[in-house]
C-alpha cells in the first residue's frame, strides 16, 4: 500500500566515489514503498532553506538511471557545508524548515553525510519531537574519513582506500626508477584533520610485489620534524627510494598544524574547521634544506574522494544497503537514527545493517586505535590491515563513452 507523505533526500560534507550510490538506495526504496513524490535539495540543508528543491522523478525514472547514477562521482544533487544553529533562540529557522517541507507534504527526512550531517539530523529530530512534527529523520552514513562511530566503517571509506593503495603503489613504482646515487624521497599527503584512517590505508599498497610506504604518520601520534629527518637521512643511506605517507592534520607538540609552518592558510568553514594543505610540500622542503636530498611531493586532495573509475565494488554495495535501509526505516516510523555496519565476518566478508541513536553519532570522532599505530607512530599494524583489507575488494565497471567514463548529471529528461 502506497504511503501518503513524500520523501526527500540529501547530500552532505565532502563527496566520495559511491555517495550517489545511497541515493539510488533511497530511490529504490522509494519505489517500492509507492512513495508518491521523491524530492532532492539542491546542495544540502542549504539548498532546502532557500527552497532550491528538485523533483528527482526529473532525472532518474528507471533502472537503468540508477545503473548510472551508481557510477557517477561526486554529489549528484550537490552537497553544502553549512550548520544549523541551536534550536534554543532560532524557533523561526526551525518553523521554516517545518513549514517548506509540510508545504511539499514531505514526511520522511534522508540526510547522507558524516559527522557534521549527522548533527543536523539530531536537530532537527529533537525539534520534531518537542513540536510534535509529522516528519521522520533518519541518517545515512557517508564519509571518506571513516570516522563515525557506533559503525564499524563508513560508506566511501573503501573506494577511497583503494584509491590510495593503487596509487601509493604506482608512486612507489615510479618512485623506484631512479639510480642510486640519487636517493628520491617522495612524500604523499592524504586527508584526515584528526583522525588518520584515510592515511593508514596507504599500507594496503604492501603487496607480494611492492614493499609499500617507508613510513607513515596519522595525526593521532604528535609529530616530531627532527624524528622525521632523522629517519629520512637513515633511510636514504640504505635506499635509492623513500616515500612516506602523511596526514594532512599533522600536529607538533605545540598543537601547530604541520601545514601551518609552511605557506599560511587562514580559511575557516562554517563547522569552524581550518582548511589544511601544504603539510607535504613544507616537509619536502625541509628534507631539502636539512638532507640536500632530491625530494618531492604529491597532494591526492579531491582525487582521493572522487575517484569513481577505482571504487570498490563492496563499498557501492553498501552505500546502497544504507540508503535503501535508512528510506524503510523512515518509512516504518523509525526517526532519530542512523544506519551502521557491522562485520560479522572477515573471511569471508559478512556485514549486517542495525540502526543507532543519532544523540550517540552527531559531532562524535572516531580515531584510528593506538594499538594500531606501531613503530614509534610511524607505520600501522597487520591487524590494521586484516580490518580495512575487506573493504577494497571488487570493482565496478564504468559505461564509456569515446573512451572516457559516463555520469549522470542534472539534466531534465524530456517528458
Amino acid at each position: 500500500m502506497a504511503l501518503k507523505g513524500n520523501v526527500i533526500v540529501g547530500q552532505s560534507g565532502g563527496p566520495t566515489a559511491v555517495i550517489n550510490s545511497s541515493l539510488a538506495g533511497v530511490i529504490k526504496a522509494s519505489w517500492k514503498h509507492g512513495i508518491r513524490r521523491i524530492y532532492g535539495m539542491h546542495y544540502g540543508i542549504e539548498g532546502l532553506l532557500n527552497e532550491d528543491i528538485v523533483d528527482i522523478e526529473d532525472y532518474i525514472t528507471s533502472g537503468q538511471d540508477l545503473s548510472l547514477l551508481k557510477r557517477t562521482p561526486s554529489a549528484f544533487l550537490g552537497t553544502c557545508r553549512y550548520k544549523l544553529p541551536p534550536i534554543e533562540g532560532n524557533d523561526a529557522l526551525y518553523e521554516k524548515i517545518f513549514d517548506i517541507l509540510d508545504k511539499r507534504n514531505i514526511e520522511y527526512f534522508l540526510y547522507n553525510g558524516g559527522n557534521d550531517s549527522m548533527d543536523t539530523i539530531k536537530q532537527l529530530s529533537d525539534y520534531a519531537l518537542a513540536h510534535e512534527k509529522k516528519q521522520k529523520f533518519i541518517g545515512i552514513p557517508k564519509t571518506i574519513d571513516n570516522d563515525l562511530p557506533m559503525t564499524d566503517h563508513c560508506p566511501g571509506y573503501g573506494s577511497s582506500a583503494k584509491y590510495i593503495a593503487t596509487s601509493m603503489k604506482e608512486i612507489i613504482r615510479d618512485n623506484e626508477s631512479y639510480g642510486v646515487s640519487s636517493p628520491t624521497i617522495c612524500i604523499v599527503e592524504i586527508m584526515g584533520r584528526h583522525a588518520g584512517w584515510l592515511t593508514a590505508t596507504a599500507a594496503l599498497s604492501r603487496d607480494i610485489d611492492c614493499s609499500g610506504p617507508d613510513l607513515i604518520y596519522l595525526p593521532e601520534v604528535t609529530f616530531d620534524i627532527d624524528d622525521f629527518l632523522s629517519r629520512i637521512k637513515d633511510l636514504a643511506e640504505k635506499k635509492k627510494s623513500v616515500v612516506v605517507a602523511v596526514s594532512e592534520g599533522l600536529q607538533t607538540a605545540d598543537g601547530k598544524f604541520v601545514c601551518e609552518l609552511g605557506t599560511s592558510n587562514d580559511h575557516i568553514d562554517a563547522f569552524g574547521h581550518k582548511q589544511l594543505a601544504g603539510t607535504a610540500a613544507y616537509l619536502a622542503s625541509r628534507v631539502k634544506e636539512e638532507t640536500g636530498l632530491k625530494s618531492r611531493y604529491i597532494e591526492f586532495s579531491s582525487l582521493q574522494r572522487c575517484a569513481s573509475h577505482l571504487a570498490s565494488r563492496i563499498d557501492a554495495d553498501e552505500a546502497y544497503n544504507v540508503g535503501y535501509i535508512a528510506a524503510k526505516a523512515a518509512f516504518e516510523g523509525k526517526t532519530g537514527m542512523m544506519v551502521t555496519i557491522h562485520v560479522e565476518s572477515r573471511e569471508p566478508y559478512i556485514e549486517t545493517y542495525d540502526m543507532f541513536d543519532i544523540h550517540e553519532v552527531a559531532n562524535v570522532e572516531r580515531k584510528v586505535p593506538k594499538k594500531w599505530i606501531i613503530n614509534d607512530g610511524t607505520y600501522v599494524s597487520d591487524e590494521y590491515l586484516d580490518y580495512a583489507r575487506p573493504f577494497i575488494i571488487g570493482a565496478i565497471s564504468p559505461y564509456t563513452a569515446g573512451g572516457l567514463p559516463m555520469h549522470l548529471t542534472m539534466k531534465k529528461k524530456r517528458k
